[in-house]
């Protein structure tokens, strides 16, 4: 080998030296010096109980969901890639895409689940939002928006263009909100109420309670609003520190917790979902823990933690969603000898993780 050689061997080998300093100095790191740490897993209810709800993972901006590393934000402009999610509240899920309200920005995120891309719904002018709070997708794409400022519920089409409103600026403050095949179902805070509109026409058809005059159904400060497959309709009432369900007709069918820091009681109850079989979730601002119900009522779990300050906690949780679309997303964080059933997304308005992804653990 030629001196020539050499000196450029040595010099070829000391620029890999350097890339490998730049490359672990934004966390990217050189394959060859890598080494991967066993990987923990978090259960609810941890052990030796048997455990029924896996913590998958969280994020709180693009970069968290396996884009471009930091060596990349350095090279691209950090701003342009992270996308950051501020403080979010609402959140739905449909097949590939996951939507998150965030109040501070204004927007909704919108995150592509299959690439890991995070895009911004922020229209100006007719559509732009003002204070959104929750948001829910029709089947063609049709996007909902509470706006508690506007007292709207904004309507965009599947690209995002501004359709129209449902309710009157000045009379009403919508806040919860949820789609099924032919409703709308859209809590009012003024009027402490929660109306029922047609897709189709946007015509009312039902206002809930249908005798505000009844203790037991009454309504106070409705914030946040479910329905599950058999048309019952959940209304979480944080000013009532309960959960009130009613029929597909509006007829009251039971009032769920009370005031309280007990288990299966409420102090600041927002977040709502229900999954297949009934069980309904219920997200708890003050405690910081998602409390978990059948479909009679009876408490079963909790999970989260209200410091936050462990994989799976909770920092003034805000939105829920059950989401059995995208369970094979999320299939990597799963624990061997485990099968998730559906996910459970919860939103926290307070640190790091925006976006925290559960897992309902099939039954062996």
């Amino acid at each position: 080998m030629t001196v020539s050689n050499v000196l450029s061997l040595k010099m070829l080998r000391r620029s890999q030296a350097a890339l490998c300093l730049v490359l672990l100095a934004f966390g990217a790191g050189c394959a060859s010096n890598q080494t991967t740490a066993p990987k923990e897993y978090s259960f609810f209810p941890p052990a030796p109980d048997e455990p029924r709800i896996q913590y998958l993972m969280s994020f709180g901006s693009e970069a968290d969901l396996g884009g471009r590393g930091k060596f990349g934000s350095f090279i691209v402009g950090r701003e342009k890639l992270h996308r950051p999610i501020w403080k979010p509240y609402g959140v739905t899920a449909t097949p590939g895409k996951l939507y998150v309200v965030d109040t501070m920005p204004r927007n909704i995120s919108i995150t592509d689940l299959t690439k890991g891309k995070l895009r911004y719904l922020r229209p100006a002018g007719n559509g732009a939002m003002q204070m959104p709070i929750n948001v829910a997708v029709a089947q063609d794409g049709t996007t909902y928006v509470t706006d508690t400022k506007r007292g709207q519920v904004i309507i965009y089409n599947a690209a995002g263009s501004y359709l129209g409103v449902l309710g009157t600026h000045g009379k009403d403050k919508p806040c919860g909100i949820a789609v099924d095949n032919d409703r709308i179902y859209v809590t009012d805070l003024t009027n402490h109420c929660a109306r029922i509109y047609s897709q189709a026409t946007r015509e009312l058809l039902l206002t809930l309670p249908t005798d505000p005059a009844n203790d037991e159904s009454r309504l106070y400060q409705p914030t946040n609003i479910a329905v599950d497959s058999t048309g019952r309709i959940y209304v979480s009432d944080t000013g009532g520190f309960a959960v009130q369900v009613y029929d597909a007709q509006g007829k009251h069918l039971r009032k769920i917790g009370d005031l309280g820091l007990s288990p299966g009681k409420f102090a600041l109850p927002k977040g709502i979902g229900v999954d297949r079989e009934q069980r309904l979730y219920v997200a708890d601002a003050s405690t910081g823990v998602i409390q978990l119900f059948d479909s009679e009522g009876r408490l079963l779990m909790f999970f989260g933690s209200p410091n936050g300050d462990q994989a799976g906690g909770t920092y003034l949780p805000a939105g829920l969603a059950v989401d059995y679309d995208n369970v094979s997303r999320y299939s990597r964080y799963v624990a061997p000898g485990q099968e998730i059933e559906y996910l459970i997304y919860v939103t926290n308005q307070a640190g790091p993780n925006k976006v925290s992804v559960y897992g309902f653990l099939k039954q062996k």
